[in-house]
């Protein structure tokens, strides 16, 4: 006999130490209700799908978010249709959910809200739950020292800068990904190569100069990556940062590849410098303080 499903349902933006909260006690409910653990999420936030000028306000693009779900859960990730979800009435959706899903039981956080003017209230999966004797519970996002920790929380605290904060709340490190493109190989020049990456429309980028840890082609190096808009080489005004990574001890073709990033510290912010020999000082600086910061991380 084919087990049920132990559903929950969200758009996780991050991924974060909260949502890990809940799949911890998804593992509990399913467990004891001997059915399998289910993730359904939404790839992007309806916010962002439902704006006309798409701005980078995600945490965890759609690419990212399936392996870290699956990773974080420990159970199957299953993305569903924002644009299909959002017209149907909450017995629709509800139908689907016991069909297509085979639904054996539903935890949700308290403000989760779906369908059509978003008439499927928590309260209102409750009620049909508990008409046909289905498992349900709600759930607030909480983590170790009952703090709420909420995607928007971290959207702040990326953008004040306050990376290790961040991670905390993420329980992870902040990461990027994206495919490494051609730029304008100043660096090179300069003596420090890097990788300039394409991470799409969505993803937030935080400002400034940062240790890191890059990902490529199977292989970890520890490296530092500029967040900006060069004020010190730029002529032209740019409304879009440019993300680059210095990869320490690295010296190969990697155009094309999908590189992650995964942030550790920041190191300052972007400034403009008085000349190049100014810049190549304070980046030789930045690399070696990069590099202690990174020796104590794993």
């Amino acid at each position: 006999m084919t087990l049920k499903n132990f559903i929950t349902i969200g758009t996780f933006d991050g991924v974060h130490a909260g949502h890990r909260f809940l799949f911890n006690r998804l593992n509990v409910l399913a467990a004891n209700t001997l059915t399998n653990p289910l993730v359904l999420y939404f790839p992007l936030p309806p916010k962002t799908l439902l704006s006309p000028r798409p701005e980078m306000t995600v945490l965890t693009t759609p690419d990212e978010k399936q392996p870290l779900l699956e990773e974080a859960a420990g159970a199957r990730a299953v993305a569903l249709d924002f644009k299909q979800v959002r017209n149907q009435t909450p017995e629709e959706f509800f139908e689907i959910l016991l069909t297509r899903y085979q639904m054996g039981g539903l935890l949700i956080g308290k403000d989760f809200a779906f369908g059509k003017d978003r008439a499927g209230t928590a309260g209102w999966l409750q009620t049909a739950c508990a008409r046909r004797e289905i498992p349900f519970e709600m759930s607030d996002f909480l983590a170790t020292g009952e703090q709420k920790i909420s995607s928007s929380l971290i959207r702040k605290t990326l953008a004040s800068g306050a990376i290790e904060e961040a991670n905390r709340l993420l329980g992870r490190p902040y990461q990027l990904t994206g495919t490494v493109i051609v730029g304008n190989k100043l660096g090179r020049t300069l003596g420090f190569p890097t990788a300039n990456l394409d991470t799409g429309i969505y993803k937030i980028l935080p400002l400034g100069v940062f240790a890191v840890k890059a990902r490529v082609k199977g292989r970890v190096y520890d490296a530092f990556c500029n967040i900006g808009f060069r004020p010190t080489v730029n002529t032209i005004q740019a409304n879009i940062p440019l993300v680059e990574v210095n990869l320490f001890d690295f010296n190969e073709d990697i155009y094309g590849e999908q590189l992650t990033v995964d942030f550790y510290a920041k190191l300052r912010d972007e400034v403009k410098f008085n000349g190049l020999p100014a810049l190549v000082a304070q980046l030789t600086a930045d690399r070696e303080q990069a590099k202690k910061i990174l020796q104590g991380s794993f």
